[in-house]
């Protein structure tokens, strides 16, 4: 949805295309831009890139993005994309299951049992703690020079997965139609208030017609309904600059 898609609704829900708004396209604009820069800090929508590992990666160099240019509110997780060869998917016995079995069929019918339990146990603690170190990994996104520092401890992936909130410098940028209503309601709330406050700014007496003044109320109140219903939904285990 373009920005002309914004000011159409903010002009129709605010006139009905019967009256005439006293504001102009190049000022709606600037509403618009400025619902979407407060609406930036609530939006946690997150976007994924694959790119190659370095323990410093630069986001708004395209060399270090596989020739992406992305924009970068904040980063919420970084992920090995290959992880090396894994044993995982091969079948091993349960050693419960051999256990059951030895009980059952009597003592010392299996030979080296006990050091087989003994090594299966071993593998499994491995695998526990070569997958704890195979989720996400441990970095430091710096918002002022846009790096992102990641840490390894045990072998160094070819390739990694961020997972980040994109910053949005435009409307049209803004693609999922949850936020874009949120945007387009927060636009007619900020447009009710500037609209308000214009037709407040001159009282006018023994005149045949009065100015609606009512509607610096409604957009007051929508736009502190709208606001708590943002904190109240946003998602704080996304850090938010």
């Amino acid at each position: 949805m373009d920005i002309a898609g914004y000011r159409d609704e903010i002009k129709l829900k605010l006139t009905g295309n019967l009256l005439e708004l006293e504001l102009d396209n190049p000022t709606i604009d600037k509403i618009i831009q400025s619902a979407l820069r407060e609406l930036q800090r609530y939006i946690c929508s997150t976007t994924l890139i694959t790119i190659p590992y370095k323990p410093c990666i630069d986001l708004s160099n395209k060399e270090d993005t596989n020739g992406i240019p992305i924009k970068v509110s904040s980063v919420s997780r970084v992920y090995r994309t290959d992880a090396g060869n894994s044993a995982t998917s091969q079948t091993f016995t349960d050693p419960l299951q051999l256990a059951q079995w030895q009980v059952l069929s009597g003592l010392g019918n299996m030979f080296q049992m006990q050091n087989y339990v003994y090594n299966y146990s071993a593998w499994a603690t491995t695998m526990q703690i070569r997958n704890t170190l195979g989720t996400d990994l441990a970095f430091r996104y710096d918002k002022a020079s846009n790096k992102i520092y990641i840490n390894t401890t045990i072998g160094t992936p070819n390739n990694i997965t961020i997972e980040y909130i994109p910053r949005f410098d435009s409307v049209e940028d803004i693609v999922s139609d949850y936020w874009i209503d949120v945007l387009i309601r927060l636009c007619v709330a900020l447009t009710k208030v500037t609209v308000g406050r214009i037709r407040t700014r001159y009282t006018q007496s023994n005149a045949l017609w009065q100015q609606d003044t009512g509607i610096l109320e409604e957009g007051n109140a929508e736009l502190s309904q709208l606001r708590e219903q943002l904190e109240a939904n946003s998602q704080l285990v996304y850090p938010i600059d």
